[in-house]
C-alpha cells in the first residue's frame, strides 16, 4: 500500500471540487481529519450558532467519504500537538490542505503546522481553495487570476477513496482520551430560525436562488423584507466551503447561458431582470475573494487600522451606554433597533442593513470597531473574517481609499421599511404607529402616544444621539481625517496594496 495520505479538512467541508481531496486520493490511501481547537472554540468571534452549523456540515461530511469508502476523524486539541501525536500512532506521509485565510488564530496555527511538518518530515500540500492569491506580490493582474480559477474545471469528486479501516481503528484506541473526546452538538433557543450547514443544502440554496428566488435579486438584495428570500444564501455555506465559489460561479454562468440559449438577443422583460440579476451575483462573488484577499495579504487588519494615521480616531474605551443600547436594539433608531434584534436571532442581514448597523455604531455612536466587530462576529452565522474586518473597518471610514458612507438610518427606514413591516415584527412595542410615526417615533403627538399605548421614553426609548448633531460632527471628523491621510501619503500606499485596480484612488476618495 501507498504511503497514508492526511486529509486536513478546515473551512472546506465539502467533497465537490475539493483539490486536496482528489490530490491525497490519487497518490494512496487516505484518511481525513476535522480538528476542533479549544483556542477557536473560545474565541471572541464564535457562538454556539457556529457550532451548530459546524456540526450539520461534519456529520453529512462524514456520511458522504464513508459511502466512498473514505473515514472522517474528529480530534479535538491543539495544533500541531494532535497532529504529532496521531502520527505516532499512525504514521502519515503527506498532509493534504487547502490555504485558509480565517482569523489571527488560524494564520498562528497553520505556521506551526508547517513548522512541524517540516521538522517531522511531512510534506505539506496545501492548495488554493478559492480566489484568494497567496504570497501575492501586487493587486496588479489579480482580476485575471480570479477569473481564470473561476473558470477552470471543477475538481472531479473521486468515486472511490482507499481507506485502511483496520489500522485507523487502532490507531483511534491508542488516542489518549481527551483528543478523542469530542463536545455534542449545542442546543441553543430560536436555532430553528438559524442557518444550517451541510453540503445537500448549499447546493439546494443555489439551484433555488438560480432557477426561481434569484430573479429579483438586484432590487431586493437591500430590503430587510424581501432580501431573505430574494438573495442566495449560501453565505454560511462558503463560510465553511460546503460550496466552492467556483462553483457558484459556475452555476451562474451555466444559467446566463441557458437564458441566452433561449431568447437570443431578444429577451422579454423577465429573461433582462434574470440577466441583471446574475451579474449582480457573480459580482458579489468577485468582491467575496476581493475583501478576502485583504485580510490575506495583512492579518493584522483583523485588529489594527489600515494606516496608523486613524489611530486614537475614536475613544479606547467605549462608552458602554452606547453600546450596550446598540447591542440590545434599545437605540430608539427603529431600523437599527429591527436589524440588531433580528440578527441575534436569526443570524443573518442583507449586506445593506449590515452596513447601516456598523455605520451608525461607528459615526453616530462614535464606537471603535474593535468593540462593535466582535458582537457581528458572534452573531453573523456567516461570519467570514476576511469580509467581515475589512468591511468593518470600511464602514467605520478607517481604510483611508473608500468614501465615507454615514447612512441616515431615518432615509434608509424610508426607502427598505416604508410599511413599517420589518420594524413592527422585530420591534412590536412600536407595532400601533402609523407608518409615518414609525420612522421617528419621537415625533409622535403625545396623543397619539397614550391612544396607541407607546410612550416614547417608557415603552420605547428617545433616540440615544441626535442624528443630524451626531451625522455633523463625524462628517467633519472624517473628512478632516481622510484628507490628512491623502496628504500624507497613508492612502496611497494602502491603495496600492489592498486597493482594487477598477476603480481608480482619486476616483474613490472624493
Amino acid at each position: 500500500m501507498s504511503a497514508l495520505q492526511l486529509l486536513w479538512y478546515k473551512r472546506d467541508l465539502r467533497i465537490a471540487d475539493h483539490a486536496p481531496l482528489a490530490g491525497a486520493t490519487a497518490v494512496g490511501a487516505v484518511v481525513a481529519v476535522y480538528v476542533h481547537e479549544p483556542e477557536q472554540q473560545h474565541a471572541a468571534d464564535r457562538d454556539a450558532r457556529h457550532d451548530v452549523l459546524l456540526r450539520d456540515a461534519l456529520d453529512e461530511l462524514r456520511a458522504s467519504l464513508r459511502a466512498r469508502g473514505g473515514q472522517l476523524l474528529e480530534l479535538s486539541g491543539a495544533l500541531p500537538e494532535v497532529f504529532a501525536t496521531l502520527h505516532a500512532a499512525l504514521p502519515f506521509a503527506a498532509i493534504w490542505a487547502h490555504e485558509e485565510t480565517w482569523n489571527a488564530l488560524s494564520y498562528a496555527r497553520d505556521r506551526r503546522v508547517r513548522a512541524w511538518a517540516k521538522h517531522a518530515g511531512v510534506t505539506m500540500h496545501e492548495l488554493p481553495a478559492n480566489g484568494v492569491v497567496r504570497r501575492l506580490a501586487t493587486r496588479d493582474g489579480w482580476a485575471d487570476t480570479w477569473q481564470r480559477r473561476m473558470r477552470a474545471r471543477i475538481v472531479p469528486t473521486p468515486e472511490r477513496l482507499v481507506s485502511p479501516a483496520d489500522t485507523v481503528a487502532a490507531a483511534w484506541n491508542a488516542l489518549p482520551e481527551p483528543m478523542r473526546t469530542i463536545a455534542a452538538a449545542p442546543v441553543v433557543p430560536g436555532w430553528a430560525e438559524w442557518q444550517r450547514g451541510g453540503e445537500a443544502r448549499a447546493h439546494g440554496l443555489l439551484q433555488s436562488f438560480l432557477s426561481a428566488r434569484g430573479q429579483d435579486y438586484r432590487r431586493a438584495m437591500s430590503s430587510p423584507n424581501d432580501a431573505p428570500a430574494a438573495c442566495s444564501r449560501i453565505s454560511c455555506a462558503l463560510a465553511c466551503g460546503t460550496l466552492s465559489v467556483r462553483q457558484a460561479y459556475q452555476g451562474a454562468r451555466q444559467r446566463a447561458r441557458l437564458l441566452r440559449d433561449e431568447h437570443g438577443t431578444r429577451r422579454d422583460a423577465d429573461a433582462a431582470q434574470w440577466m441583471q440579476s446574475l451579474v449582480s451575483f457573480a459580482s458579489r462573488l468577485h468582491w467575496h475573494c476581493h475583501f478576502i484577499q485583504k485580510l490575506e495579504d495583512e492579518p493584522r487588519l483583523e485588529h489594527t487600522h489600515y494606516a496608523p494615521i486613524f489611530d486614537g480616531l475614536r475613544p479606547s474605551e467605549p462608552d458602554m451606554d452606547r453600546l450596550r443600547a446598540w447591542h440590545d436594539g434599545q437605540t430608539g433608531y427603529p431600523l437599527i433597533d429591527a436589524c440588531m434584534r433580528s440578527l441575534r436571532v436569526t443570524g443573518w442581514l442583507p449586506f445593506r442593513m449590515r452596513a447601516m448597523v456598523m455605520s451608525f455604531a461607528s459615526y453616530h455612536l462614535w464606537l471603535d470597531w474593535r468593540h462593535t466587530g466582535p458582537i457581528l462576529a458572534r452573531w453573523f452565522t456567516d461570519y467570514e473574517p476576511g469580509i467581515h474586518w475589512t468591511q468593518c473597518q470600511m464602514q467605520s471610514g478607517t481604510t483611508g481609499i473608500n468614501t465615507i458612507r454615514i447612512y441616515n438610518p431615518y432615509k434608509q427606514a424610508e426607502e427598505h421599511d416604508a410599511a413599517g413591516t420589518f420594524v413592527r415584527r422585530w420591534v412590536p412595542e412600536l407595532s400601533a404607529l402609523s407608518d409615518a410615526d414609525l420612522i421617528r417615533p419621537e415625533q409622535t403627538p403625545v396623543m397619539m402616544q397614550q391612544m396607541t399605548g407607546c410612550h416614547i421614553g417608557r415603552e420605547y426609548p428617545r433616540p440615544i444621539v441626535h442624528h443630524e448633531t451626531a451625522y455633523a460632527f463625524a462628517r467633519d471628523r472624517m473628512h478632516a481625517i481622510k484628507l490628512a491621510a491623502q496628504r500624507s501619503g497613508s492612502a496611497q500606499r494602502v491603495y496600492d496594496r489592498h486597493g482594487s485596480r477598477r476603480t481608480p484612488l482619486h476616483s474613490r476618495t472624493r
